[in-house]
This record gives C-alpha cells, structure tokens and sequence, in this order.
C-alpha cells in the first residue's frame, strides 16, 4: 500500500506568524513567494537565488526581501522553507535545512535520484521536521473532486493526458520528469495502491531527451493505467479518465470540468452529471496545507515518502528498455522547435 509517511515530532505555536522563506526564485518559486506573501498567520521573510534577474523579479511580484545564499535567510529567522531550486539542488539544500531544524517543502520531483531523496526522507524524519513534496496537482479541484467520486469505487483503469509545447525553460530533464511524474503520483493517490509493472514507450522526436512518453502500468490492486504525455502538442491539455464497475469519470484539469457517467442499463443507456468543482489556485490550497502541518506536527498531504516512490516509478520508466530504435535516426535529422 501507499506509504502515509512519519508524523513530525515538532510543532510551532498555533497564535504566532510562521516565518517561511523560499530557496529559488525562477518561475515556481517565484510563485511560492506571491501565494505565501499574501497568506494568513504567514510572514514571508524571504526568497533566496543567486541570480540577480531572478531576485529582482520575485521582489517586484512578492514584495520581500531576496538574498543572494541560504545562509543569509536562515540568519534571518524561518521557521519553514519552500524548495523550488533546479531538482539538482534539492539534497543539498533539503540537508542544510533539516540540520537547523526548519521544515520543508521540496517541490517535485523530490531529488535527482531515488537515493537522494530517501537521504531526504531519513533526515527529515530523523530529526522530526516536517517533510512534504510539492505535488500541487493533487489541489487541483478537479482532481480532487475526481478523487471524491471514486472514493468507494472498485476502479478498473486510469488514463491520463498531459500534453504541450515545448517549455524553453526545460534542459535537464524530458517529459517523464517533468510531466508525467505528476500522473503517477495522481495513479497511486487515486488507487491508494503501488505500481508495480511499468512498461513504457519513448522517443526523441524534436529534443535531446525524450518528448514523447506513453506509459502503461499496473498497481497491485490491479487497475490499469496509462499515461499519455508530450512535448508535440501546441496547446496544452489535461485529460483525466477513470473507469469503475459503476461508474465513469472524465475531468479537464485545465477547466475544471468534472462529469461522472453513471446508472448503466443492459440496453445501454445511462445517467450524466457534471460534478460540482471548486475554485482554489492549486498552489495556494498545497501551501496552506503545507503550513497547517507544520504548525500540527501531523502527517502532510504528500509525504516524503510517497514523492520518492513516484520518483522512483518515473526512473524505472526511463530504465526500462523500451525505446524504439526510430528515436535515434530522429534526432539526426534538423532540429525544430515546437510551440
């Protein structure tokens, strides 16, 4: 089963301001900064990146303070952290952290490898800070009205798209990491089971790693799912499915629209309905619960423990030998760019 992770043996008091810095200051965590600025019973003391561009822009959106290194914001008093630096980053960062006994948010994928992050998940817990992974898809309200509907449902099979352009932004990593490890977490969440067979299909068509990635797994509940994911699609779409012996559920995460197909009869006629969806920004609603288990001490909504066993579902997708031999002729012909 899905691990639900170690409660966090510390708590801060319930009457004063939390103090949360952020540690980067690119697109997401520039965002961290916005959302937390304007939070309740939160004080955002500030952002860190070594970037002087990036410090000046979360200042102007934020309005806080911004610090060229770790050291001069943790001089300055946090109680928490939000870690939204190159993934590269995390286990340093994460360790320095947990050593002066802040909590933290890392934001996904947990680390580089699966290693780092179990480093992550062991000091955390080690030194009883809480530990939560930036899996914000799961405050999507239409995930979670999706999660809803099937809650009691004996579910069958899972299919997930996750398509776009390319993001100029991207170097690092392909569409596995950074797509597609949303869906494996939103499968294992959904079925609250491990996935225990991978079998993917990747390519490079356009970029140096993969764009590509058709993914099929299986938990040990046994649903069966499939992940869809590119970097080809010159719109962005966000496709839900889930098949259950009573139900069918189809969700647009884009425009949170959630309808539940229902009351099957032998002539093959059925019930419709769309589900109600609420609208909370998704990283206000993951940073909210992020700061309520700090101050509780109880287990967060994502553990430590649960973003490295997606990681770790992700890798083996990269691992698995799979690839056609048609990626490799593919990257030899002219580069283009999509989106």
């Amino acid at each position: 089963m899905v691990s639900k992770g170690s409660v966090s043996g510390q708590k801060i008091e319930a009457k004063r301001a939390l103090r949360i810095g952020v540690i980067g200051a690119g697109i997401m965590g520039s965002n961290h900064a916005r959302v937390l600025a304007g939070l309740p019973d939160v004080t955002l003391v500030g952002i860190v990146d070594p970037l002087p561009e990036h410090r000046s822009r979360a200042t102007a959106l934020a309005g806080c303070r911004a610090f060229a290194s770790l050291d001069e914001l943790l001089a300055e008093g946090v109680d928490a952290v939000t870690i939204a630096a190159p993934t590269h980053l995390h286990h340093e960062i994460a360790l320095a952290c947990i050593a002066r006994n802040v909590h933290i948010l890392v934001e996904k994928p947990i680390a580089s490898t699966v290693e780092e992050g179990r480093d992550i998940v062991a000091a955390a817990r080690h030194a009883g800070v809480t530990l939560m992974v930036g899996h914000v898809e799961r405050f999507n309200p239409a995930v979670a009205a999706i999660k809803q509907a099937i809650s009691s449902e004996d579910i069958l099979s899972i299919a997930i798209t996750r398509v776009g352009p390319f993001p100029p932004r991207m170097s690092n990593v392909g569409v596995v990491i950074d797509l597609a490890v949303h869906d494996i977490d939103l499968i294992r969440w959904f079925t609250e089971s491990d996935i225990v067979e991978v079998q993917p299909q990747l390519s490079s068509a356009v970029a140096e790693r993969e764009d590509i990635a058709l993914l099929q797994f299986r938990t040990a509940s046994g649903v069966l799912a499939h992940i869809n994911t590119n970097w080809l699609t010159p719109f962005k779409a966000r496709n839900v499915t889930v098949a259950t012996r009573g139900k069918y559920v189809m969700g647009d995460l884009l425009t949170r629209q959630v309808t539940e197909c229902f009351g099957f009869k032998p002539d093959g006629s059925y019930s419709m309905r769309h589900l109600p969806v609420g609208h909370d920004e998704p990283l206000r609603a993951e940073l909210i619960a992020f700061a309520e288990a700090v101050r509780s001490g109880g287990v967060p909504a994502v553990t430590g423990d649960e973003g490295v066993a997606s990681l770790e579902i992700a890798i083996r997708c990269l691992e698995t030998p799979a690839r056609p031999a048609a990626a490799s002729s593919a990257r030899k012909g002219p580069r283009r760019v999509v989106g």
